[in-house]
């Protein structure tokens, strides 16, 4: 298996489209090298903000060959690979392997509801079945089924490949208690906050990162987070932390995926809508985060 270091800012890069709602591959390509040029520690394929759920396969299959040329090795390159069943949860994964990803991230099931046990048996057959690291991906707002801090401990000791977890909760005790009950692993074990306003706290805590949606829209701002407490400099990590928080108040105007990438789109890049019907801001939600996007500009958020 591949030996990847899973820590730092992980970007899940949103999914350029052009107006027919076709895949825009060049600007794709000018995303990743814009957020590797701003340091970014690796990439995340159709993730939420990559509208995994609005991709057919072959679509995620282009896309994940796009990402993993034109990345070409610079940074680790992560693709989503979960799907409602183990079957196709499988199938998806020897697919990302075949493509040339370097990191599984597995969500839960989705849809119907899935005991603990029945959780550790999907990720169980799937770790046997791909040679990859596999870091589960917990959002149970999104999915319906909560991955257990006790589940995850005991994937995480029993199988070798499952070298990880993001949690997207939004629970801080939860994530708490994923570093907590696999600190004693005699295997490197990262827990990464899929909240972005929880990356410094899960740091603090003994995390090792995010997977932040907010790199799409403040690739270097977000990366500050991490480097700047990795040198030891906490009063400036969470200054940086901070400043995010006028951004992700515009979240409550709707979809997040859907506003970052309208975001991406209003600092210039042609990123285009994401897929109907999830496209819309409010004329409210528009005029704030004109403003705000306004005022991060002035703060130096980049």
């Amino acid at each position: 298996m591949k030996k990847v270091a899973i820590k730092g800012i992980i970007c899940p890069i949103l999914t350029p489209m052009n107006q027919d709602e076709s895949i825009n591959e060049v600007e794709l390509r000018n995303q990743v090298n814009r957020l590797i040029d701003a340091g970014v520690h690796g990439l995340f394929a159709f993730g939420t903000n990559g509208e995994s759920y609005a991709l057919t396969s072959e679509e995620k299959d282009r896309v994940l060959k796009v990402i993993v040329e034109e990345t070409n090795h610079r940074v680790p390159v992560y693709a989503g690979s979960g799907c409602i069943t183990t079957k196709e949860t499988i199938d998806t994964s020897r697919r990302a392997l075949d493509l040339g990803a370097d990191v599984l991230s597995i969500v839960t099931p989705f849809y119907a509801a899935a005991s603990q046990d029945e959780l550790y048996d999907h990720y169980m057959e799937v770790a046997a079945a791909v040679d990859m690291p596999i870091v589960m991906y917990n959002i149970p707002p999104r999915t319906g089924n909560a991955l257990a801090p006790a589940t995850v401990a005991r994937l995480a000791g029993d199988a070798a490949n499952i070298v990880g977890v993001k949690d997207s909760s939004g629970n801080f005790d939860n994530m708490k208690q994923y570093i907590e009950r696999t600190a004693g692993l005699d295997k490197e074990f990262s827990v990464l906050s899929g909240n972005d306003s929880l990356i410094l706290p899960a740091l603090v805590f003994g995390g090792t990162g995010g997977i932040a949606g907010c790199a799409n829209v403040f690739p270097g701002t977000m990366v500050e987070i991490y480097e700047a407490f990795a040198a030891g400099d906490f009063e400036r990590a969470k200054r940086v932390q901070d400043s995010i928080r006028i951004f992700r108040a515009c979240f409550r105007h709707g979809n997040p995926n859907t506003i970052i990438k309208i975001a991406t789109g209003m600092l210039g890049y042609p990123v285009g809508s994401c897929r109907k019907p999830f496209c819309k801001l409010s004329a409210e939600g528009m005029e704030e985060l004109t403003k705000v996007l306004e005022r991060c500009k002035e703060n130096g958020l980049h």
